[in-house]
């Protein structure tokens, strides 16, 4: 199994994040609805953003172990083994995926924290 290429992360990355944006924002329009005519309390847009971003990543790689963006790049999540993860890997992988130095990790250990933690790796498929 060949590792995908920083070029393939940063597509995927790109890709899953306008997905993700485009599903909060209509979550967020919906919610924002409720909010006006029932009295919901209100939330920021963040709140919606990492929330849909946190169930998607789980959604997609727990069942199918890949992203559509994964889906578009032709690579796919395994673990250590080349296997499919665990649900555990997959939950671990989208928490630390909602901190900010997630990324900044990569010329240090050469991959990003999530699939550092989660013990997981990105490869072509």
């Amino acid at each position: 199994m060949k590792t995908a290429g920083d070029g393939t992360r940063a597509l995927n990355f790109f890709i899953d994040t306008l997905l993700i944006f485009a599903l909060a924002f209509f979550i967020f329009r919906g919610w924002n609805f409720q909010v006006m005519y029932w009295g919901y309390r209100p939330y920021n847009f963040g709140w919606f953003f990492f929330g849909t971003g946190f169930f998607y990543y789980i959604f997609f790689e727990a069942l199918f172990a890949r992203t559509p963006a994964k889906w578009f790049t032709y690579s796919k999540v395994v673990n250590k083994k080349g296997g499919k993860p665990s649900f555990g890997q997959i939950l671990i992988r989208s928490l630390i995926r909602l901190t900010i130095i997630d990324l900044f990790f990569m010329p240090f250990l050469g991959k990003t924290l999530h699939d550092y933690v989660s013990k997981t790796n990105v490869v072509e498929s």
